[in-house]
């Protein structure tokens, strides 16, 4: 694939939910971690051109030609019947775009925001279009003092992260977990590089939050809270942003878990206070 192109799930001119003030949120396809509680599970894996999604469509508007799924926008309800019944986790609205494409998306709403989020899926497993998309943001007299950030999952490597972090305003990592254990059954995947992550961006005043997805019954930040708050003090207190679980969209085992309540959260919060942890950012909302 083209360095200058990349799969796009989605754009959303204006979030408010998606990094600090208002910012145009882009999200990428794919994603090398298979959470349980994951939100957009659709984000997760590449079309293969099944076909699948083709014979379910209420709408007819996906068809298969020339062993490709083709979507047809100007038919599509959104009703997401091919998200939910998609073998590989994927969607078949996502596009390959390129940085001018995107570059054009952001001109038209840049009047109107504060910078970019990259997320996904995984932003960073397409990180030559990252690169590019984020020095041509740089290069724009128009796009420059737009802040652009990522939405990862750490699981960059040290070498990734120094290629994009010259071009880079900053990254907010999720950290799904504090035990190895723990973390590989939510995610599949274990946290080392997660954390060798947060270290490193925050060494290099790059980690604008660290995020604590609390799931009730379903996470361990409070059995290691001594722990986690030594390694937070150690990345010198960053932002810390507590995100409530919700069951809307996931998939799977996840979708049967309790959804957090600002009484859920409140343990957490109040731990981390108290452990000198300075800044702790609240859920905008709960469902």
């Amino acid at each position: 694939m083209n360095s200058r192109c990349a799969f796009v799930s989605k754009i959303i001119p204006f979030s408010c939910v998606d990094g600090p003030g208002s910012r145009l949120a882009l999200f990428l396809q794919g994603c090398n971690m298979r959470c349980k509680n994951c939100h957009n599970p659709w984000t997760i894996g590449r079309c293969n051109h099944c076909g699948e999604c083709v014979l379910t469509c209420p709408h007819q508007a996906l068809t298969l030609a020339g062993g490709q799924v083709q979507w047809h926008a100007h038919i599509c309800q959104q009703c997401d019947t091919c998200l939910h019944g998609c073998p590989q986790q994927a969607t078949p609205m996502a596009q390959l775009m390129s940085v001018d494409a995107v570059l054009a998306h952001i001109r038209n709403a840049a009047l109107f925001i504060e910078g970019l989020t990259v997320s996904g899926g995984e932003a960073t497993l397409q990180l030559p279009f990252l690169h590019a998309l984020f020095t041509a943001m740089r290069a724009d007299p128009s796009l420059h003092h737009l802040k652009n950030l990522v939405d990862s999952n750490g699981l960059l490597s040290e070498t990734g992260w120094r290629k994009l972090l010259p071009v880079c305003d900053g990254a907010m990592i999720d950290l799904k977990a504090w035990s190895n254990e723990h973390h590989r059954f939510l995610t599949g995947r274990e946290n080392t590089q997660v954390k060798t992550s947060l270290r490193l961006l925050a060494a290099e005043n790059k980690l604008v939050e660290l995020r604590l997805l609390l799931i009730p019954e379903h996470c361990d930040y409070l059995t290691h809270i001594d722990a986690l708050t030594a390694f937070i003090h150690q990345l010198g207190n960053v932002p810390v942003r507590l995100n409530a679980f919700h069951r809307h969209g996931v998939y799977g085992t996840a979708a049967t878990w309790r959804s957090a309540t600002a009484d859920d959260i409140e343990p957490l919060a109040d731990a981390l206070l108290a452990r000198g942890v300075t800044t702790v950012l609240l859920p905008a909302l709960y469902l």
